[in-house]
């Protein structure tokens, strides 16, 4: 599929977001917010629920579907206390070892100046550095945009699934654009290069999984693609409930270590 065409369709304004999949997915889902340091970020939703039996920890970003909630969630792109509380309820997972559930949907971290003021590089590189070493199981599922660090924070995981139509990049393709060549309508070229689309990210060994999606995309067929993510999920997390924290640690760390490698070795 062409790059403008896959593009199209990830950012479809009806395509399911974090919420809708929260929602028919974890129908007891118990919300928790804040950061217990500066306040609550509405562009990530976290809390606790249970899948077939089996209590986890969800979390978020949250893509608006029209103008009052892009502005609600300030178009996905988390501040610093969006990051802290992604870091509070994962450290809380790890208290009571429930397996954390990670939705990544985010055009990147907000980058105003506010943010900056408050630690924006720091509360993402605790996420990074923390979730490197967590001691219960991580399951990150790739929505639609996984934007830069904003993304990142969310995707130090055993487990990364990516929906069809779903990217992951280190810089949005209408900013690279901007950088390398002064001119952002080459987005698509771009997009192109950085290899963004979730089977490129397969074979480099990104990405883990990607599950099939309607021929134009999640929005097509909502409810099947959230019992798509529901059968995963359930799968997946008895999987790695399994294995020890040890042995899970080491083969957290081992597949980031080997990422690209092939590509090395072969160049």
């Amino acid at each position: 599929m062409e790059v403008v065409d896959f593009l199209k369709i990830a950012h479809h304004n009806k395509r399911p977001n974090s919420q809708y999949y929260i929602k028919n997915i974890f129908p007891d889902f118990i919300e928790i917010s804040g950061d217990r340091l500066y306040g609550d970020d509405p562009s990530v939703v976290s809390g606790i629920a249970t899948i077939d039996g089996i209590p986890v920890t969800v979390i978020g970003q949250l893509k608006g579907r029209n103008l009052e909630e892009h502005i609600n969630y300030n178009f996905s792109m988390s501040k610093p206390e969006g990051y802290r509380k992604i870091l509070r309820l994962m450290k809380q997972a790890e208290k009571f070892r429930r397996p954390v559930i990670c939705f990544v949907d985010t055009l990147g971290a907000y980058p105003g100046k506010e943010a900056e003021e408050r630690g924006q590089g720091n509360a993402i590189a605790d996420c990074l550095m923390e979730s490197m070493h967590l001691q219960t199981p991580i399951i990150s599922i790739l929505l639609g945009d996984g934007g830069s660090g904003g993304a990142l924070a969310l995707c130090i995981a055993d487990l990364i699934v990516a929906l069809e139509y779903a990217t992951l990049s280190v810089i949005a393709p209408k900013a690279c654009a901007n950088i390398l060549w002064k001119d952002s309508s080459r987005e698509i070229e771009a997009a192109t290069l950085l290899k963004m689309q979730a089977n490129a990210l397969f074979e480099l060994g990104v990405v883990n999984k990607i599950l099939s999606e309607p021929e134009e995309g999640a929005h097509m067929a909502p409810d099947v693609m959230a019992d798509k993510i529901y059968e995963l999920l359930k799968k997946e997390i008895k999987y790695y409930m399994t294995i020890s924290i040890k042995k899970l640690i080491k083969e957290r760390i081992d597949k980031f270590n080997n990422i690209g490698n092939k590509y090395l070795i072969n160049g």
